[in-house]
């Protein structure tokens, strides 16, 4: 029987009589590749989500694998201080350590989701929102930004125009490479390699044309990259003390930490209220505010449920388009 070396590592001598050891070896071999793809099948932010929700569970004492006792347990342990969407997701996070360790599910009981169901009746709370960052708030901040001269404020201004007005997420635009940027007459393409509506890596594309005297993302990208001399790699960098710029990417949590700081300079009253998806909440906001299609708004932020956009949508329109307001308006004028 004749073996590929290829096959094998370099270290690894091939015998005519060591059958059993290559079958082991092929084995191994083979149950790396089926992990590669498993792994690859859920996320990295799911995964590190999954991996909290179990040790928190562990941290309280539960046993793995679990009983449906020891999960309703739990349930009742913190029905009162999590959110009830959080003790959900940690309960799909054992569901799902069970179903791939091959043992039962105890959160597979009827009871367990009926405590669930409960839970959330007595506990609900409102999903909290970020508020949405609104043209006339960029505005102040880019304003602001203008009378500062530093590294850090051309790369904030380009930062905050780009991710509002291409309506990315915080992990897109830490993602930004220098050779995702296409720069063509009407503005720039940014090719976005892989993001949270993207999972199969099949790449997405957003465009940002030139601005105005207020406003252009460009211009302010454009003003960054020549001034911090980036020509490959990350584009938003950390910053450190002397104007050393960094080889690496900043984290998805800085862009939180911008945003409301530069909202709080500002004197925004709800700047607490921040966060790096309100650049993308705002921008669908502004855009239906000011006329724009649903198709276009979509487009723009690629999303891909209608149902999430029309929410911006209708929160930016309950005063504009509110049936008591228009009845008041319509009311004849008391005479005195």
């Amino acid at each position: 029987m004749e073996h590929d070396q290829s096959y094998f590592p370099a270290k690894y001598e091939v015998k005519a009589d060591n059958t059993p050891a290559i079958a082991s070896l092929l084995a191994q071999n083979q149950t790396s590749l089926s992990n590669r793809y498993h792994i690859a099948a859920t996320s990295d932010n799911t995964r590190r989500a999954y991996q909290a929700d179990i040790r928190h569970y562990e941290n309280w004492g539960g046993q793995l694998p679990a009983t449906t006792d020891s999960i309703l347990r739990y349930l009742h342990a913190f029905a009162e201080t999590l959110n009830p969407r959080t003790l959900s997701r940690r309960i799909t996070a054992l569901k799902q350590w069970h179903r791939y360790q091959h043992f039962s599910d105890p959160t597979d009981a009827p009871i367990v989701s009926k405590t669930l169901t409960g839970i959330m009746r007595v506990h609900g709370k409102p999903k909290e929102k970020a508020a949405p960052l609104l043209t006339e708030h960029l505005l102040r901040i880019v304003e602001y930004l203008s009378t500062q001269s530093s590294l850090t404020a051309y790369r904030d201004n380009a930062l905050l125009q780009l991710g509002f007005l291409g309506a990315f997420r915080r992990s897109e635009l830490v993602s930004l490479q220098f050779e995702h940027l296409d720069w063509q007459a009407e503005g720039i393409e940014i090719h976005i390699k892989k993001s949270k509506t993207d999972q199969l890596n099949e790449g997405q594309y957003c465009v940002i044309p030139h601005g105005n005297t207020q406003l252009c993302a460009v211009r302010a990208l454009k003003t960054w990259l020549e001034k911090s001399a980036i020509s490959s790699g990350a584009v938003f960098r950390r910053i450190y003390r002397g104007n050393h710029i960094s080889e690496s990417g900043m984290t998805p949590e800085s862009v939180n930490t911008i945003l409301k700081n530069y909202a709080k300079i500002i004197g925004i009253e709800n700047a607490d209220n921040f966060s790096s998806h309100s650049m993308r909440r705002g921008l669908a906001t502004t855009a239906s505010r000011d006329g724009v299609s649903l198709p276009a708004i979509m487009r723009q932020g690629r999303w891909k449920q209608v149902s999430t956009v029309m929410e911006y949508i209708e929160a930016a329109q309950r005063f504009g388009e509110n049936a008591a307001g228009q009845v008041l308006q319509k009311m004849p004028q008391q005479i005195d």
